[in-house]
């Protein structure tokens, strides 16, 4: 090979370069050529409406301050997801029965979803292990189910229509073994819709929610549509009613006018009037007038009645709910799962404590325990005082 034949150093950097920037071509790919910018804020503002009322339901379930904010929407191609979840993620798969007709599937860390459900399980989520197990996979799963129950919830108030899952169904992706692939979409063309998740000092990551390209034009095309006919509506509406009041004014006037020409035949004042007496009409019209002094009756006090107590025989049939109880006390979700045949509960009473008894789920007295024949009793040592009561049911 001669010299004339050999590249330049410049013209394999030239070629690297050019393959380089083909290969990320490939991968990625424009929002734009799919989704117009009017689309992909559509997209997002419903992701923030439905995940802002996920956040409140998450939030209470984990007694942590969660923050779901800043919403991302992207394209990506099936074929590509293993690079777009490089390492294990959870992921749920909601279906919707009533209302849309598509999947929605989110997509969470696996770490994060360890500390879920730790936090789920009443631990305190720093320390909650790499491995999963079904009962943690079973507190992510209600989790999320509550989360996504709320995002329907406020679908159904943004498209004004009644929306409902399936219950979400949970699963392991981790492409490195190929595990979960299943659970993915099955169409080529799939929009994630990333989210940054806070909760407490724990977790600031990303959530995402991954759904078919089909599924979101007809998402946007709903909203689109629904605000549409919502401001045609508002606008028929606000011309009946200009109509319906102009008309309202149109009878006010007529019924005005007939009125005063009736009052006008009718009145003292009229024509005829004059002619049956002109003098005295002309001269003093206030001479016909019949002037009265004004009668008022006697103020007297009408004396109070007792009240009647026979009406108290109305309410002695009505049947209520007697409750003893013995003690109260407070357990977390782990608690209650290990429980079993021959396990202790402690109670918030001493032994010798007097027992609770409840009227219809308020305290009205406090006794003691007796045995009856072969029955358990309760021997009433206390009433609670009317005042008491009276707070009670307030």
């Amino acid at each position: 090979m001669t010299v004339s034949n050999m590249l330049s150093q410049e013209e394999i950097d030239a070629l690297l370069k050019g393959t380089a920037d083909d290969s990320e071509d490939v991968k990625e790919m424009i929002v734009e050529d799919y989704l117009s910018l009017m689309e992909q804020d559509a997209l997002g503002e419903i992701g923030n409406i439905s995940f802002g009322s996920s956040a409140t339901a998450l939030s209470t379930l984990l007694s942590q301050k969660v923050d779901i904010t800043t919403p991302e929407v992207t394209i990506i191609k099936r074929e590509n997801l293993k690079d777009e979840f490089p390492h294990p993620h959870v992921a749920i798969q909601v279906r919707y029965t009533e209302g849309f007709t598509g999947m929605n599937l989110l997509v969470i860390k696996q770490t994060d979803a360890a500390i879920i459900a730790d936090l789920m399980l009443g631990g305190t989520g720093e320390n909650p292990g790499e491995m999963m197990d079904e009962i943690q996979l079973s507190a992510v799963q209600e989790a999320m189910n509550q989360m996504m129950g709320s995002a329907a919830t406020s679908m159904s108030t943004v498209f004004n229509k009644r929306v409902d899952i399936s219950p979400p169904l949970v699963d392991l992706i981790d492409f490195a073994v190929g595990s979960g692939t299943e659970t993915l979409p099955s169409q080529d063309l799939l929009v994630k819709i990333s989210f940054r998740l806070r909760i407490g000092t724990l977790i600031d990551s990303s959530i995402m929610q991954v759904i078919p390209l089909d599924f979101a034009n007809s998402l946007v095309y709903d909203l689109m549509n629904h605000e549409t006919n919502q401001t045609s509506a508002n606008v028929e509406q606000h011309n009946t009613n200009l109509e319906g009041s102009q008309s309202m004014k149109q009878e006010t006037i007529e019924s005005m006018g007939t009125v005063s020409q009736a009052s006008i035949e009718s009145s003292p004042m009229s024509d005829t009037s004059y002619a049956s007496s002109p003098s005295k009409t002309k001269e003093n019209p206030q001479s016909n007038v019949n002037v009265q002094p004004a009668v008022f009756s006697n103020f007297q006090e009408v004396p109070v009645q007792a009240p009647d107590t026979k009406n108290l025989n109305m309410l002695l049939d009505i049947p209520l709910q007697v409750t003893v109880e013995l003690g109260r006390t407070k357990r977390t979700v782990k608690d209650i799962l290990e429980l079993g045949s021959g396990s202790i509960i402690e109670l918030d009473k001493l032994a010798g404590e007097p027992v609770d008894i409840l009227l219809n789920s308020q305290l009205i007295a406090q006794g003691e325990v007796v045995v009856i024949d072969e029955n358990f009793g309760v021997r009433i040592t206390e009433i609670v005082s009317q005042t008491d009561r009276i707070k009670k049911l307030k």
